[in-house]
């Protein structure tokens, strides 16, 4: 079922992606439809990975964080996740993905975030925002307009980690700024500029 959600960070992703024709931006939620056509109908290109799938193939097997410190399953991870090259885009929607990650894994896959990006481009990230739960809900994510996100729920999942402003601060210590947004929804939504 169709979820939807009126978003800030959003409307400030979009309103980086007007002010030039032609960026490259990658999607971690998965192809969907309504995405594709908002982004390209601004002349935009679309790269797109599900993030949450490709940590199920390589992690699942087993203790799924305790898999992403084994260095044969992160490489894979790393090689299907993220294999571009460097300065490949202009922009990013993180969504909530960063959440499953446990560290040094996210540590990594953050370093490699900023090494994709192209200096200036932005990033669009969600952190669940509510410590006393066990699990959290996951969704695929779809632009249906400037400020309002279309969201499939994919089930619920343990967090890795629970993220504050500060610790998020110090994730995305090497990005040029951090921006917060705290909706009413327990999403911290984040705008990251490299």
């Amino acid at each position: 079922m169709l979820e939807t959600r009126h978003s800030h960070g959003l409307d400030q992703f979009c309103a980086s992606l007007e002010e030039r024709p032609g960026l490259s931006i990658l999607d971690l939620a998965g192809a969907s439809q309504a995405t594709v056509s908002f982004l390209t109908n601004y002349g935009h290109r679309l790269y797109t990975n599900d993030l949450i799938h490709q940590l199920d193939v390589c992690f699942s097997e087993g203790d799924f964080y305790e898999n992403q410190a084994n260095p044969l399953m992160v490489s894979k991870f790393l090689e299907n996740a993220l294999s571009f090259p460097e300065k490949n885009f202009d922009a990013a929607l993180v969504w909530d993905t960063l959440q499953f990650l446990s560290v040094p894994l996210l540590n990594t896959f953050v370093e490699r975030l900023h090494r994709v990006l192209r200096p200036g481009g932005c990033m669009l990230a969600f952190f669940h925002a509510e410590e006393r739960v066990d699990t959290i809900p996951t969704y695929s994510y779809r632009i249906s307009d400037h400020h309002t996100i279309g969201m499939v729920a994919r089930g619920r999942r343990r967090p890795a980690q629970f993220f504050n402003n500060r610790s998020l601060e110090r994730l995305f210590q090497d990005f040029e700024s951090i921006k917060f947004f705290l909706a009413r929804d327990h999403f911290r939504e984040v705008i990251v500029r490299r």
